[in-house]
Formats: structure tokens, sequence, C-alpha cells
């Protein structure tokens, strides 16, 4: 019989671990632009330890937003980490 949880299991789309809800970052891309999730359109999910290596998330960030600037999306990505710390 399979454990219920309080909580939803959602997958990180670099490493593809299942984790709670609330351990991952949720994100999305409006435009070809990443950014928090702003509560509706859809969005995915990145784990703390695979926002933590840059080079490793870089790759599925910009498949999932379909854009090829890498400088760019390693700021924002810089920009949200520092955000989320703050919190």
């Amino acid at each position: 019989m399979a454990k219920k949880f309080n909580q939803p299991l959602r997958m990180c789309i670099s490493c593809r671990q299942r984790d709670i809800q609330n351990n991952l970052a949720r994100l999305q891309c409006i435009d070809s632009q990443l950014s928090l999730f702003r509560g509706n359109g859809r969005s995915f999910y990145i784990c703390k330890a695979c926002l933590k290596d840059n080079k490793k998330v870089l790759k599925s960030l910009m498949r999932q937003c379909k854009s090829g600037d890498k400088d760019k999306f390693l700021n924002i990505l810089k920009e949200i980490i520092t955000d989320d710390r703050k919190s």
C-alpha cells in the first residue's frame, strides 16, 4: 500500500529526483525570460542542490525556456539564488 504524504512530490527538471514541493524552487519562463513563479501559467521545479551547481542546471533551464543566451540565464539564476537565500 502506498504511503500518503501531506505535501505533494515534484520532480527536479535537472537531476530528475523527486522531493517534497516545499524543498524545491518553482520557476517559470515567460517569453524566454526566466523568473520565479508568479502564480499563473506553466512552471517547473529545481532542487536546491542543482541550483548550487550552475553548469548542471543551466542546460536544463535553457532547454525549458527555449533560449540559447547562456550568460543571461546565468545572471538571472544567480539573482534567483541570492533572493532565495535572503528569504
